[in-house]
């Protein structure tokens, strides 16, 4: 019988219970999509200033930004997600 590890208690399961713990492929691409939503968003609030409407925003800033927010188009699978390089902030 399978064994699992809860709050550092060792416990037997059964395969039905040990399948409630288990993460989909879609649950698992979703976690992983919104870690990269939220450092994403993170980069994008650094240079928010920059785009104010009292604010001229760089060609270069605005290319780095738009990267950012296309960063997750076409991603379909957690190892496209995980293989994500995130562009080089430019000089404000």
């Amino acid at each position: 019988m399978p064994r699992i590890n809860i709050n550092g208690i060792e416990q037997e399961v059964t395969e039905e219970q040990l399948q409630q713990y288990k993460v989909t492929d879609a649950e698992e691409f979703e976690l992983s999509m919104s870690r990269l939503r939220s450092e994403r968003n993170s980069k994008l609030a650094e240079t928010d200033y920059l785009a104010l409407s009292d604010q001229t925003l760089s060609a270069d800033m605005n290319t780095y930004r738009q990267n950012l927010r296309d960063i997750t188009n076409g991603l379909t699978t957690v190892e496209e997600v995980n293989a994500v390089v995130f562009p080089t902030k430019p000089e404000a």
